[in-house]
Formats: structure tokens, C-alpha cells, sequence
């Protein structure tokens, strides 16, 4: 062993010798020489040591570096811990010899694109700085002191675990760093950073030594935790040293920099990639370095949650005996946490009144609610070093089948009102007075019921007073039957702000029913618990977990995904779609409907409650259709609002639907889904309402208006020799026809917005073989043509360039599908897809699924991709096996290669996946206000416009004006108690007009509650169903395919959780 550490030191002086007198390129040559010698490195060998010799050989791929002189490359011993024993190559960099990376001064004639990029390089180099002497302060300021002190107030094992891995990523951002200068010197010259990023954090050793620190984090902060509460003098020390440095930052204020330094590098490149012009040398390499970066940072956000979810069921855990039937459930490992929140736990007595309130962390299981008291233990003074956790002392648990949520309106089906008898939670038991007392269930705030009520006995007192006038014999100018009129409009819209109050402040409480035990009798005791949330977005979170979590128990989501890895670790529990339900396509059971296209058509819904957005499929209608060979075609409407679709409307066709194209109202951007409702009330006649185009075998378009406007065959037409239509875009400007024969027929717009049919289109021929896709991407239109591609311009229907998609010409592209900067393609033949660039057209990355669908049926290796989807980061891959195969892909606007082995749906079809599509709404908070919530805010101030009132009067009342702004217009005398003065007008709001109604100041909650929209920023909420179409339904894990009538063509809805 010395004798080689000899001779590899021997030859490392070489090398520096060589690198001294020679060229950069030869200092670059070194480089990779000292690199290689990595090999030299001995140590004891270890189980899965093969794995790390892998990890080191590819340590070895660094991007090209200045010279590293003497000394720069030091080997350590170790020790034989298994901490310290990894394996990783330790480098120290000399700050003298590599100074870090300065950005000369700007050089004249920039344009202002490049000025921008050369403020965010220099952006880049100061957050990096800044980073890597943050890591040198954690080692320099805390770890080398705590493991020389004497006597130790922290023993070297565990700084070994609170400092885990700190030295390996400061080694890691070192070399990137020495890395850096050369590319700064060099930048007003070459202007590339995109492939030094590339090269510095695709490697598995950066995701290892993160990996290893994250899922880390949390112990070491508990250890730094309890070691503040039983050691004064490592508390004393970590104060000194906190009040010693400039910035006063924190020892976990410095630690938690690298869990956010993969996102802080993110958006650093996205703004650099704006600022990238297409054909710019360093425009892909930014883009593979965004999805380097964005799929390291997804891996270790995912594995933070996995830490944090683990550590939050150990803490609950903790506060439970060892002997309970709960205590037991948690540790079994079996056990997911979906969500966890501190939520307001109110209680309330029979009027309504406040009995008391308090927090509760609530915890959602995958199949049962925990609701736990929150128990605050520690200094202050320590919780400012660190954050503190709390103890939990264990309220109630439920199994999740059992728990309801009941909300306004939907009570009468909510429970068996004659068998349950409803306890407010918390809430004295006051023995029932009467049988009326049974099932009093205050489900909303029970003072603005009962203000209601009165209004709507005002309302009729009113309308007899109205009557009462109408006999009047005198003409009064504010005492007739207009004024009569109009209170009786202003008691109606009190109403209906009332009713908007109501639905507000249900918008922050969840109400939940649970079991209880039964009472003397034996009836079912159901407990009624009503939480406040901290926002709106939070109780539809809440309402969307607990329904999929209860999906998600069902027989065919146990499991519903195989993963090839088994990696049961870094698999996020609602990462998984969820199979929602299954039904037939169409409703005709007499006809053998062969399905072949679906689009979706999102309609806002009024009428859609506040939590029905929660459980509800994405608002819209969902369009289906198919035929029978040689005969007619069929077209299946459903609506999806709510949790199973409703067929609302189906019809016949001439001929087998082939295709579909759904064009919003908006049709100069793909704005699908983001149309307020009633948008197109007010836009100009000539916008259109949106439609859906049908392309037939028989060669015929129809364009049908949506299901709202009644569902009217619009226009209708024949293609060019009336050749089949296979596939539909559009642009701003065209409808384009894909044609059996090879060509793209385009039919423009005419002057009402539709599109002209009666006119002969432009046939843009792109080959001999049928046109069976087509993408628009930008101003392009991309054309598939057997083997190959066609890109057209969209607006001049000029072709740009062609290009061969795959080697085998008999293998046609059947269908593009894009994301971010690249496209899959998959085939007529074979069971690969491949992705290629959008702008270069380099084919980058070919997927076998073959690979994947083995886990489910062993030995089936012919098979072939029938359809591609990608939705929200997954890429969706229907095989003609009726398995359906998910990948990974990345978000953002990189290249979307496939980071990971994917997962493989246990539910699929009995024959081919004809269609994949996705339903997808999106709305913000304020599309489920009321209209008058904004009206509210200022009629509620309207009293204090008013004239003085008397000083004795505490109460503000409200007017009873709906129209009228003064009566002073009205003839007849006036009545009142004053005389008015001669000669003048009365002024608009004064006493006259009457404040017949009062409404009491109330600061109690629920006024409190109805603004809390306000609290967070306007976000949208987006809803997502992935629907899948195939003949039957068949479920991979329990049973062999079914037969009889589950041959019919069958939907399968799968529901992902809302993004909010």
C-alpha cells in the first residue's frame, strides 16, 4: 500500500511539472491525467462497494478546468466510521492559487440581450461565492471548533451526523468553482455556461452527497436541538458565535442553504435561457442543464418530504403508549402521511354563540385522521437558534372511511337523519327538549342563518306594507309604491349578500362528521367537529385529500402502480395517479362502438359550489367518439361536474369520428380552460363561443358549437377527393386537415371568426403515405409523413425543412406530443419512442417500453405504443396490450428526457389504449366568489356616508336603497318629523330614506372569516383527470382479462390531486 501511494505520488509531481511549463491545452490534459488517477485509491472493501467504484469512475467527468497546481488534489484518511468512510474524493482548493471567479469589465458594443446575460453570469458568480463561504463557515466556525474543544460540549460522533457530508459538497462547489473562472475569462468571447452546469450536476455523486445530507437534515437538527436543551455550553457556544459574524445568521440558517441551492440555480438559468436567442451555441446546453438541475432538485424535494413525512409520524408516535392499537398502526411502516396542518377547532353552542377554540394539528393518513393537542415545550431563546418542534398529545383517531365532510347544502344526504343523533364536538350534552332537538346540526355559521330568517320575514312584512300603500289615497314623494318597490329589491339583495356571507365564511371552515360511540338507546352517535383553516386554498386542499384518500383504499388502487424499482423510499404517496372509476363510452349498449378520440371542453360552472371544486373531475364536458367499421360514427358527451361523469347528450354521425380538435373561445392562444364564465357575453359578435371540429372516415370536418350553446352542427364540408380525415390542429389563422392521401389541407378563417369550409383549402402536400399527426409548435405546423416529419410555417404554409424521425421506413409516426424543448414521437412499429430537439431537430434520447410492460405481463415483448400524453410531469405511454406506462419528465422549459425507470398501471384495457386525454380546468378563488363579495366591502361602508346619526344610536344601519340615491325626484309632499327648508334640494342618503333594518357590530369570527380570502396572494387552483380509452377493463394485479360485456369500449378516469 505505501509503495503505491508512493508511486502515485511520484507520478502526481510529474504531471504538476508538465503542467507548469505547458500550454492550457496540455494544463486541461493534465487535468484529466490527475483525474483518472483516481483508481489509485485503496480502501477496505465494503457491500455495495461495486456501486460506489461506479459513483467515483463517474466523479472522473469534470468539464474542462484551468491547471491545478501542487497540492491541489490531497487524499485523506478517513477513519473506519462508516460516516466517514464514503469513498468520495477529497479536494482542497487553495483560494491564492484559485482565486474565485471576477467578471472583468464590460466591453463596448453589447446588445442589450448580452448586457442581460452578462448581469446574470455575474449574478451567478456572487450567489455561488456567497454559497461556498456560507459551507466555510459551517466547517471553519462550528465544526472544527466543536471537534478540537476540549472538554468537548459535543462528542466527534455526533458532529460526525450534525455536519454530515458538508465537506464532500464543498468540494463539489469548489471544482465547480475553479471550474467557473475559466468560463467568466472567457465569457465575452464564447458566452457558454449551459454545459459547465451540465457537466458539473449530472453526475451521481452530487445526488449522492445531497442525498445524503437532506435525508440527514432533520436528525441533525434534533440532535442540535436536544443537545441546546441539556448542554448550557453548547447553547452558550452556538450564541457567541451566531453574535460574533456580520449577518448574524444562524448555525440552521446556514445549514439549510444547500436544500435551497438547486432552486436558486433554477431560476438564475431559466432568466439566462430567456435572454438565450434560438441558434445561440449555448441554448440546448442551458436547456439540458435546466433539466439536470430541475430533476436533481425534484429527487431531493422529494426525499425532504419523505424525511419531514417520517419525522412528523415519529413525533406523533412518540406521544402515544407503546400498548395502543394506534401506536402500533404508525410503526408498522405502513403508514403515509398525505397532509398534516394546524387547523382552529371551534365549538358551538345552540345559538350560535363561541363556546371556545384552539389549535389542533391534524394529520392525514393514508387510511385513517389523526387530530392531535399541540404541546409547546422550550426557550425562546433556543427556538430562535433552531426551529423546535412540538409535542402531541393524541385527541381522537378515525379510520378515513368513517369521516365525512358535510357541507352547506349537501347535509340531507350526508348521513341517515332518522338513526344518527349529531354531538357538537366539545360542546356540553344538554339532554334533548324536545323531539324538534334531535339532528339540529348548525353545518355554517349559525348567526347568519338566523339573520337570514329574519330577513326573509322582513321581506314579507314588507311586501304587506307594499300593499298597504298601494291604498294610499295621498301622494307622498317617499312613501308610494316605487319606494315600496325598491325596498323590497334592497331586502332581496340583503338576502343574497347574506347568502354570499354564508358561503364565505364556509369557505375557511371544514366540518367533519365522525363516529362516536352509541348512545343508551344503541342509536349511532355521529360527532360533528368543525375546524377553521388559515385560508380557502388550505379547506380545499383538505377536501381533495380526504377524497382521494378514500379512492385510493379501494380494492383496484391497492396497488395501482408497479414501480420497477420498488423504491418504496423515494416514492411520494400522492405521486400516483389514482384510479377514480371506470364506465362505458357510450351509452348505446346495441351498436359494437370502436372508440378513436376524446377532447375535452372546460366550462366554468356557476352553480358549482365551493367544495364540489374539490371533489368534482375538472369542470367542463368531456367529448367522445368513435363508429363501426363500415357504418355510422357516434359522438358521447359527458359532464364532468362532479366526482363520476354523466352522459348529457349523444347523437350519430355519418361516419366513424377518426379525430377530434376542441378550439377555445380565445383562439389566438391555447388559453383552454382560463375563459371566465359568461367570457364571451361580452366580447364582440364576431368572437366565437368555442367549438369542437370532427374529422370523419368518410372525409367529412363538422364543427359543432359546445354543449352550453346547444350543441349545433355549425358547418360541415368535404375534403379535398374526400379522403379520411386522420388528425386536427389549429392555429390562430387555419384549420389544419391531416389526409390519408399525404397531404395537410388548411382552411383559414373567414370574416365571422369561423372556419371557411365552402371555399376549396390549401393542400399542402408532404408526402405519399396517409398524414397521421400533427403538432403546432410556436408559428410552426409539424407534419408526420410515414417515416418522416414535415415543418411547415403556419402562417405562409411554407415547408421549412423535413427531417427522417426514424431509420426504418416502414415504422409511420403516429403521434407528437410536446413539452418543454423537445417532442416524442412514438410509432406504427416497434415499442420504442424517441424525443427531438424543437429548434435544432436532433434526436436526443429513444425509450424501449417494451421493458416496462414485462413487470406486467413476463414475455410479452412485441409490443406497440398506441398513444402518448404528457400531463404535469409525467409522460403517459398506451400500449396495445392495454397497459399503460408512466414516465417522468421534467416541468420546466429544458429538454423532457426521461429521468427514471417511471411506473407501470396495474388497471389498463383488455385490447389496445385507443386514446389518452387529459380534462383540465383552472380557476382562481375568484371565480368562486360571489359577484357581490367586492360590492359587499363598500355597501357595508355605505352608512358612514350617511348624515351624523345621533350620538345615543350605537348601532350602524343599513339603507334600504336598491336603485334609488334620493326620493327629492318624486312627487308628492315629503314625510318626515323636521320640516324641510324652502328651497332646498334634500341631499342623496339623509334620514328621510329610512334605515328601517339594523345590523349589530359583530367582531366575533365568522365576520372575521368572510375577508380571509385576502390573506394569501390570487392563485390558481388547477383540476386534472387523465381519462384513457380501450376496449374493456382489466385489472393486471388480481384477475385475468374479462370477458362478455366488459369487451365494450370503456373509459378509465384517473384524478391527480389539485395543484393549488
Amino acid at each position: 500500500m505505501q509503495e503505491l501511494k508512493q508511486k502515485y505520488d511520484w507520478k502526481m509531481t510529474q504531471l504538476m511539472k508538465a503542467a507548469k511549463s505547458g500550454t492550457k491545452d496540455g494544463l486541461e490534459k493534465t487535468k484529466i491525467a490527475v483525474m483518472r488517477k483516481v483508481t489509485f485509491l485503496h480502501r477496505k472493501e465494503v457491500p455495495g462497494d461495486g456501486e460506489r467504484r461506479r459513483r467515483v469512475k463517474e466523479a472522473e467527468k469534470l468539464p474542462p478546468n484551468p491547471g491545478i497546481s501542487r497540492g491541489s488534489l490531497e487524499h485523506c484518511g478517513r477513519g473506519d466510521s462508516e460516516e466517514e468512510d464514503t469513498g468520495f474524493l477529497e479536494v482542497t482548493v487553495s483560494d491564492a492559487k484559485h482565486p474565485p471567479p471576477e467578471l472583468g469589465p464590460m466591453p463596448t458594443g453589447l446588445s442589450p440581450q448580452q448586457v442581460v446575460r452578462r448581469h446574470i453570469l455575474s449574478s451567478i458568480v456572487q450567489s455561488e461565492r456567497s454559497y461556498v463561504e456560507s459551507l466555510k463557515r459551517i466547517l471553519q466556525d462550528y465544526r472544527n471548533p466543536l471537534m478540537e474543544m476540549e472538554p468537548k460540549v459535543l462528542s466527534a460522533r455526533k458532529c460526525q451526523v450534525v455536519f454530515f457530508r458538508l465537506k464532500e459538497i464543498l468540494q463539489c462547489h469548489s471544482m465547480f468553482q475553479i471550474a467557473l473562472s475559466s468560463r467568466v475569462a472567457e465569457w465575452d468571447s464564447a458566452e457558454k455556461i449551459g454545459d459547465l452546469f451540465v457537466a458539473s450536476f449530472s453526475k451521481s455523486m452530487v445526488l449522492d452527497v445531497y442525498s445524503d445530507y437532506v435525508n440527514n437534515f432533520t436528525t441533525a437538527m434534533s440532535l442540535i436541538k436536544k443537545a441546546c436543551l441539556t448542554k448550557p455550553a453548547f447553547l452558550d457556544f452556538l450564541k457567541k458565535r451566531q453574535m460574533a459574524s456580520t449577518d448574524r445568521v444562524t448555525l440552521y440558517g446556514l445549514m439549510v442553504k444547500p436544500i435551497q441551492r438547486f432552486p436558486q440555480f433554477i431560476l438564475l438559468l431559466q432568466d439566462m435561457l430567456k435572454n438565450t436567442p434560438k441558434g445561440h451555441a449555448d441554448r440546448l446546453s442551458l436547456q439540458l442543464a435546466l433539466t439536470e438541475l430541475e430533476t436533481l432538485a425534484e429527487k431531493l424535494n422529494e426525499q425532504k418530504r419523505v424525511a419531514d413525512q417520517v419525522a412528523e409520524i415519529q413525533q406523533l408516535s412518540k406521544s402515544i403508549s407503546d400498548r395502543s392499537s394506534l401506536s402500533k398502526l404508525l410503526n408498522s411502516g405502513q403508514r403515509q402521511l398525505l397532509l398534516c396542518e394546524t387547523l382552529t377547532e371551534t365549538v358551538y353552542g345552540d345559538r350560535g354563540q363561541l363556546i371556545k377554540s384552539k389549535e389542533r394539528k391534524v394529520f392525514l393518513l393514508n387510511d385513517m385522521l389523526v387530530c392531535a393537542n399541540i404541546n409547546f415545550k422550550g426557550q425562546l431563546e433556543i427556538s430562535s437558534l433552531v426551529p423546535l418542534g412540538p409535542k402531541y398529545v393524541v385527541k381522537w383517531s378515525t379510520a378515513l372511511p368513517q369521516v365525512q365532510v358535510v357541507e352547506v347544502g349537501q347535509e340531507s344526504g350526508a348521513y341517515d337523519k332518522d338513526n344518527v343523533v349529531i354531538h357538537n364536538a366539545g360542546a356540553k350534552k344538554h339532554a334533548p327538549t324536545g323531539p324538534a332537538s334531535h339532528n339540529k346540526v348548525y353545518l355554517g355559521p349559525p348567526r347568519l342563518f338566523q339573520e337570514l330568517q329574519d330577513l326573509q320575514k322582513d321581506l314579507a312584512v314588507v311586501e304587506q306594507i307594499t300593499l298597504l300603500i298601494s291604498t294610499l289615497h295621498g301622494t307622498y314623494q317617499n312613501l308610494n309604491m316605487t319606494v315600496a318597490q325598491d325596498w323590497c329589491l334592497a331586502l332581496q339583495r340583503m338576502m343574497k349578500v347574506k347568502e354570499e356571507e354564508i358561503h364565505s365564511a364556509n369557505k375557511c371552515r371544514l366540518r367533519l362528521l365522525l363516529p362516536g360511540k352509541p348512545d343508551k338507546s344503541g342509536r349511532p352517535i355521529s360527532v360533528m367537529v368543525v375546524f377553521i383553516t388559515p385560508n380557502p386554498l388550505s379547506k380545499i386542499s383538505w377536501v381533495n385529500c380526504l377524497h382521494l384518500a378514500k379512492i385510493g383504499l379501494r380494492e383496484e388502487n391497492q396497488p395501482g402502480w408497479l414501480c420497477p424499482d420498488e423504491d418504496k423510499k423515494s416514492k411520494a404517496p400522492f405521486w400516483c395517479p389514482i384510479l377514480s372509476c371506470h364506465m362505458p363510452a357510450f351509452s348505446s349498449k346495441a351498436l359494437d362502438l370502436q372508440l378513436s378520440a376524446a377532447v375535452h371542453n372546460p366550462v366554468q360552472s356557476s352553480l358549482l359550489g365551493f367544495s364540489a371544486v374539490s371533489t368534482s373531475l375538472p369542470q367542463g364536458y368531456f367529448w367522445v367518439g368513435g363508429g363501426q367499421a363500415g357504418a355510422g360514427g357516434q359522438v358521447e358527451i359527458f359532464s364532468l361536474n362532479r366526482s363520476v361523469p354523466r352522459t348529457v347528450k349523444s347523437f350519430p354521425v355519418a361516419s366513424p369520428v377518426l379525430c377530434m380538435e376542441y378550439i377555445p373561445e380565445a383562439a389566438e392562444g391555447d388559453t383552454e380552460g382560463t375563459e371566465e364564465p359568461r367570457a364571451g357575453a361580452e366580447q364582440p359578435p364576431a368572437t366565437l363561443h368555442p367549438t369542437v371540429c370532427l374529422g370523419l372516415r368518410d372525409g367529412s370536418i363538422a364543427v359543432y358549437s359546445s354543449v352550453d350553446t346547444g350543441t349545433q352542427c355549425l358547418l360541415t364540408c368535404k375534403s379535398p377527393g374526400m379522403q379520411p380525415v386522420l388528425c386536427l390542429k389549429h392555429s390562430s389563422e387555419h384549420l389544419f386537415a391531416g389526409l390519408q392521401d399525404g397531404t395537410v389541407a388548411a382552411y383559414p378563417r373567414n370574416n365571422v371568426g369561423l372556419w371557411d369550409l365552402t371555399e376549396q383549402p390549401t393542400c399542402l402536400p408532404v408526402g405519399t403515405s396517409p398524414v397521421r399527426a400533427l403538432l403546432m409548435l410556436d408559428e410552426t405546423l409539424w407534419a408526420s409523413c410515414a417515416n418522416q416529419v414535415t415543418v411547415l410555417d403556419a402562417s405562409t404554409l411554407c415547408a421549412q425543412q423535413t427531417f427522417e424521425a426514424h431509420p426504418d421506413t416502414e415504422a409511420s409516426v403516429t403521434h407528437m406530443i410536446k413539452a418543454g424543448s423537445g417532442v416524442w414521437m412514438a410509432f406504427s412499429s416497434g415499442s420504442s419512442i424517441r424525443l427531438f430537439h424543437t429548434e435544432t431537430l436532433e434526436h436526443l434520447q429513444e425509450i424501449n417500453i417494451a421493458t416496462r410492460t414485462t413487470f406486467v405481463l413476463p414475455g410479452q415483448r412485441h409490443v406497440r405504443v398506441t398513444s402518448l400524453l404528457i400531463c404535469q410531469g409525467l409522460l403517459w405511454v398506451g400500449t396495445d396490450q392495454g397497459i399503460i406506462v408512466l414516465l417522468p419528465v421534467p416541468r420546466l422549459e429544458g429538454i423532457p428526457k426521461i429521468t427514471g425507470k417511471g411506473m407501470v398501471s396495474l388497471n389498463g384495457h383488455g385490447g389496445p389504449v385507443d386514446f389518452l386525454a387529459v380534462a383540465l380546468s383552472t380557476l382562481a378563488p375568484d371565480v368562486l366568489k360571489g359577484d357581490q363579495e367586492e360590492e359587499e366591502g363598500g355597501e357595508e361602508k355605505t352608512p358612514e356616508l350617511d348624515g351624523p346619526p345621533p350620538r345615543e344610536m350605537r348601532k350602524k344601519g343599513i339603507l334600504l336603497q336598491y336603485r334609488l340615491r334620493s326620493t327629492s325626484h318624486l312627487p308628492g309632499q315629503l314625510l318626515s318629523v323636521r320640516d324641510a327648508p324652502v328651497g332646498t334640494v334634500t341631499p342623496e342618503h339623509t334620514e328621510e330614506d329610512g334605515s328601517i333594518y339594523e345590523m349589530a357590530d359583530d367582531p366575533d369570527v365568522w365576520v372575521r372569516s368572510r375577508p380571509c380570502a385576502r390573506d394569501a396572494p390570487r392563485k390558481e387552483i388547477s383540476s386534472v383527470a387523465i381519462i384513457s380509452g380501450g376496449r374493456g377493463y382489466r385489472n393486471f394485479n388480481s384477475e385475468p382479462q374479462r370477458r362478455g360485456g366488459d369487451a365494450d369500449s370503456t373509459l378509465l378516469i384517473w384524478q391527480l390531486p389539485l395543484m393549488l
